[in-house]
């Protein structure tokens, strides 16, 4: 018994990962990300591309749980995507799928300033939570 009660303390002592908290399809999301990579792409810091990282939006390695609007190196964050992370926003499923959905209307609630505005003004078609369990397999950032 008291063998169990070690093993499952030790088992909720783990940290949760992103991936386990996705309740997407990453088959049906990597599909759905060819919308994306017009702006993003998605490469390992040892240089592994899974697919070819554009020039206009950040890298999504390692996106799910990240800060908002800080990704190292990229340096074209609007004001109000830093502001959010600086209020400790973070790339939750949730996060994710209410940003995807409309990104200046997104910062606009979170950071309560009326005049924010995204960088991306894109709004996502299709599952934003099959999107979000695709690229949550993709490291830590």
């Amino acid at each position: 018994m008291k063998l169990k009660a070690a093993a499952l303390a030790a088992f909720c002592a783990l940290p949760l990962t992103a991936n386990a908290q996705a309740t997407g399809d990453a088959a049906a999301g990597e599909s759905n990300f060819r919308q994306c990579t017009t702006c993003h792409g998605i490469a390992s810091p040892d240089g592994e591309v899974t697919h070819r990282v554009a020039p206009t939006g950040p890298n999504l390695w390692g996106v799910a749980d990240r800060v908002a609007g800080s990704y190292d190196g990229y340096k074209r964050f609007s004001k109000a995507m830093v502001a959010a992370g600086e209020a400790g926003i973070t790339w939750t499923e949730e996060n994710f799928v209410a940003y995807v959905a409309d990104p200046t209307g997104y910062l606009r609630e979170v950071t309560g300033d009326s005049r924010a505005r995204s960088n991306m003004n894109h709004r996502l078609r299709g599952s934003a939570e099959d999107i979000y369990a695709y690229l949550a397999q993709f490291g830590a950032e």
